[in-house]
């Protein structure tokens, strides 16, 4: 009877890993697969989609808080999105899946308002690298407002292959925002100070 109890056991927890990734997969899946279909036709469009970005204090650039992440610029914008986005996206699902479209969210919000409040006037910012740099503040700070030990070693592990994003936060390097990382990144942290507990 032991044995069996342990064979079931260990069936549940094969199942719910098999669960978690199925999850993970789809979810990654899926919203890549927006970020190219919306590049496809974009492109067959001619750009058009362009003005639903972010449009410095334009109220109707407002709207790009939503949209902005799903359009980039070209084939290089979206692959050079495209890999940190799996990575980082991941690792905040293995922390905990239920937190990737709240932390998503706040990325969204954060790197929106700061582009949209401190973007150069008529500029019109675009890319998921605003929600790529909210994962990645998330992931470093979820560590020190929690302080368990799990959180602890995957915002080491985000510091020690990912810290090198840092540096997109500076200013001075032509068609890069910045605005967007610098808001992505504070919406990341207040993410990962609003989940410290839960």
């Amino acid at each position: 009877m032991p044995q069996v109890s342990v064979t079931k056991r260990a069936s549940r927890s094969a199942k719910l890993v098999t669960q978690s990734l199925r999850t993970q997969v789809t979810t990654l899946g899926t919203t890549l697969g927006l970020f190219w279909m919306t590049f496809v036709v974009n492109s067959m469009l001619g750009g058009a989609l362009f003005q639903f970005g972010i449009v410095p204090r334009n109220t109707t650039g407002l709207r790009g808080m939503l949209f902005a992440p799903f359009l980039h610029g070209n084939l290089n914008h979206l692959v050079a999105n495209t890999i940190p986005f799996v990575a980082l996206g991941w690792m905040v699902m293995l922390r905990d899946a239920r937190h990737f479209f709240p932390v998503t969210l706040f990325s969204m919000l954060g790197a929106g308002l700061v582009a949209w409040t401190l973007g150069a006037p008529g500029s019109v910012h675009i890319g998921a690298s605003g929600v790529v740099f909210g994962y990645l503040g998330f992931l470093l700070l979820a560590g020190v407002y929690t302080r368990s030990f799990w959180s602890i070693v995957l915002s080491i592990a985000t510091a020690a292959t990912w810290g090198g994003l840092m540096l997109g936060m500076a200013p001075g390097t032509a068609g890069v925002s910045w605005q967007a990382h610098v808001g992505g990144f504070i919406g990341g942290v207040f993410a990962a100070r609003w989940f410290r507990g839960r």
